[in-house]
């Protein structure tokens, strides 16, 4: 009997150090930086569970009005003056909503939203991971339909 305890233990031992050896590692995060036509955005954070993000949007720059199939995001004003409109439950129309730097807003699956800047903005975005999960109902720059940055 006692070896075969050892065996197990040996073999429980081997798959705690796979496991181990599979996680992510702590360390300098890759950062991504991605021009985009209302300015740019800096992927500072991204792993399997989240993204954090930080958007420059130049003044008079918008961003698409979009929606998420699966992400869910929270945006955070770090400077600048941007309206956040918004398609709240049973509206038809998007709710111009000014943002003051400090403040923050969380956009759930499903629900219509665009930034649009009034001066130049940087703000920060955290969300789940899917990145390309953007579906684009108009776009001043000839992105609708896409995922193109």
């Amino acid at each position: 009997m006692p070896k075969k305890k050892t065996a197990q233990r040996g073999a429980a031992s081997r798959a705690t150090a796979k496991r181990r050896a599979e996680r992510p590692k702590s360390g300098r995060a890759k950062v991504t930086h991605v021009p985009k036509p209302w300015g740019h955005e800096t992927i500072w954070a991204q792993s399997e569970r989240y993204v954090g993000k930080i958007l420059h949007i130049n003044a008079g720059h918008e961003l698409s009005v979009q929606y998420h199939n699966r992400k869910d995001e929270t945006v955070h004003l770090l400077s600048g003056e941007i309206v956040y409109r918004v398609q709240r439950e049973g509206d038809d129309i998007l709710d111009d909503m000014k943002l003051k730097v400090g403040e923050s807003f969380r956009i759930t699956p499903g629900t219509i939203h665009q930034m649009v800047a009034l001066t130049d903005c940087d703000v920060l975005e955290v969300s789940t991971p899917e990145i390309d999960d953007v579906v684009r109902l108009s776009d001043k720059y000839g992105r609708e339909g896409t995922t193109e940055p």
